[in-house]
């Protein structure tokens, strides 16, 4: 668990929560956007172009450059829309399944992930964490370092309590 800003790690890959149109939006993903230059955004474009014209679906992910970022690659996954009548925790374990996926595809070592869906998305951090941290431990990779960046004090402190408290 590291608490930071994203686009400042070095690392591998970093996960970015995007939208469906891949093309940007607020929170991580537009910071990504800002921070990464116009060749995040070219890439994206091509690939809404190409593949995903109704955009990318929910808990799936796609790579592109990372552009100015210090990361060699950001693989983008889209969230699901939190729901208190409906269990979406699977879409949201998939998001985090289908980055190490396209990270172990691309050779990367190392990968950051941001709390998906707990922004505009409306997950609460305290469920999120738990599936959050399952699906990565639960997914069979090659990525040797997997880093949880929180952007404020409470997500990091809910997914280190988390973390500690998953720890035999």
């Amino acid at each position: 668990m590291v608490r930071g800003d994203i686009t400042e790690q070095s690392v591998d890959a970093i996960v970015n929560a995007a939208n469906s149109s891949l093309l940007g939006g607020g929170g991580v993903d537009g910071a990504i956007h800002r921070k990464g230059g116009s060749q995040i955004l070219a890439e994206c474009r091509a690939l809404r172009a190409s593949q995903y014209g109704r955009g990318l679906p929910t808990g799936e992910a796609v790579a592109t450059t990372a552009g100015r970022l210090p990361a060699q690659w950001v693989i983008h996954t889209v969230g699901p829309v939190y729901s208190a009548t409906e269990d979406r925790s699977a879409l949201l374990a998939a998001c985090h399944t289908n980055s190490l996926h396209i990270a172990d595809s691309l050779g990367a070592t190392s990968i950051a992930f941001p709390a998906i869906s707990t922004g505009i998305y409306s997950w609460p951090l305290a469920d999120a964490a738990p599936i959050a941290i399952a699906a990565v431990l639960a997914t069979p990779t090659t990525v040797q370092e997997v880093r949880f960046v929180l952007y404020d004090e409470t997500a990091y402190e809910i997914f280190q309590r988390t973390w500690q408290d998953w720890k035999p």
